[in-house]
């Protein structure tokens, strides 16, 4: 009852500016005020980094297909909470370096780009928070350096324990159709069906997986971009696109993300799929090891993620490898996007998670 109640409060606190007091607006305006926008060198590449606030550092990092403007109504309440918050446009995306090396863009590569990023900003530790591809990052981190990363945050993906085999021998495909990881595999035919109208592709992604698209109870024909692809019509051509965005997506955001990734094409966050099997073989040697440090798991109840087989399952058995992990939070008709989808209930979780440690 306590979290419910501190969730609900922060989060009208946030969402509710014009009718807060003249000198908390103020204080919230004057933080917005204060966003920069520069690069920093870490792990050998050069990333373009937001960067709001003072205090303790939390470290923001993004998933597919975004930047790290999905984070834009974190940065300013989470700095508005008194602290320091860097959001990168993680390796391959937006102005961050892409490098051309496919094998480039392991988890091992990816946790190597966070430590660094703390190296580059003269921070010792910080919290770390990640949305889909970035939970994944933030876990991995939270496993191999819990010397510099003090809390851990995943939203929509769950800790998972190693397979026994490679995961693209797992993966379901029929002569019709493949599981979208597979189809990522194939290098040039992703990024040729999504640079084809990049406005196209993020408006039919970004709502078919959002909650807005539907409840995704089974067999309700809610559209699923992560699921199985015609080998003939490819990821696109099922998905709706809407008439008009969802109230949490207005058009200068989209055009945000279009902009990026008509710079940067898709190839750079294709290529983190294309290491699912190279990861399972170079995590061999941390199977067992657990999360020993203070976690929390955030998902919408629309996720995609949740509509997988045994995915539920995986969530209820997260304590076993993440012994300090709070209690998983559901965010009621939200979807994967929940940084954009929940902004306030995710900055006030986070805020919460933060301030506990």
């Amino acid at each position: 009852m306590l979290r419910r109640t501190f969730l609900a409060g922060f989060a009208g606190a946030i969402g509710s500016l014009a009718a807060t007091p003249p000198l908390l607006a103020s204080a919230l305006n004057s933080v917005e005020m204060e966003m920069q926008y520069r690069s920093i060198d870490a792990n050998g590449i050069r990333f373009n980094v937001a960067e709001q606030g003072e205090g303790p550092l939390i470290l923001l990092c993004h998933g597919f297909p975004e930047t790290s403007y999905a984070w834009r109504h974190q940065m300013t309440a989470l700095a508005a909470a008194g602290f320091r918050v860097v959001a990168p446009d993680m390796r391959g995306y937006g102005k961050t370096d892409s490098p051309a090396d496919p094998e480039a863009f392991t988890l091992f590569h990816l946790v190597g780009d966070v430590v660094g990023m703390l190296d580059a900003l003269g921070e010792k530790t910080a919290i770390l928070v990640g949305n889909d591809w970035g939970a994944s990052v933030a876990w991995q981190a939270a496993l191999m350096r819990p010397d510099r990363f003090r809390g851990v945050v995943a939203i929509g993906v769950p800790m998972m324990g190693q397979p026994p085999v490679p995961p693209t021998q797992i993966f379901p495909q029929t002569p019709e159709a493949l599981f979208y990881t597979l189809y990522f595999q194939q290098p040039g035919v992703a990024e040729a069906e999504f640079e084809r109208d990049v406005s196209v592709t993020l408006r039919k992604l970004l709502y078919a997986a959002s909650g807005d698209a539907g409840p995704r109870a089974p067999g309700d024909g809610t559209p699923n971009p992560f699921s199985m692809v015609s080998r003939k019509d490819g990821l696109l051509v099922p998905l709706p696109l809407p008439a008009a965005l969802p109230d949490w997506l207005r058009e200068e955001d989209l055009e945000a993300f279009v902009d990026a990734f008509t710079r940067s094409g898709f190839r750079g966050g294709l290529n983190y799929y294309r290491n699912l099997d190279r990861n399972w073989a170079l995590q061999a040697s941390l199977k067992g090891k657990t999360v020993d440090i203070p976690a929390l798991y955030l998902v919408g109840d629309r996720d995609v993620g949740l509509s997988m087989p045994g995915m539920r399952d995986i969530i209820a058995a997260m304590p076993t490898l993440v012994p300090g992990l709070q209690p998983p939070v559901f965010l009621e008709n939200c979807g994967h996007w929940a940084p954009q989808e929940r902004p306030d209930e995710v900055s006030a979780a986070i805020v919460e998670f933060a301030k506990q440690l």
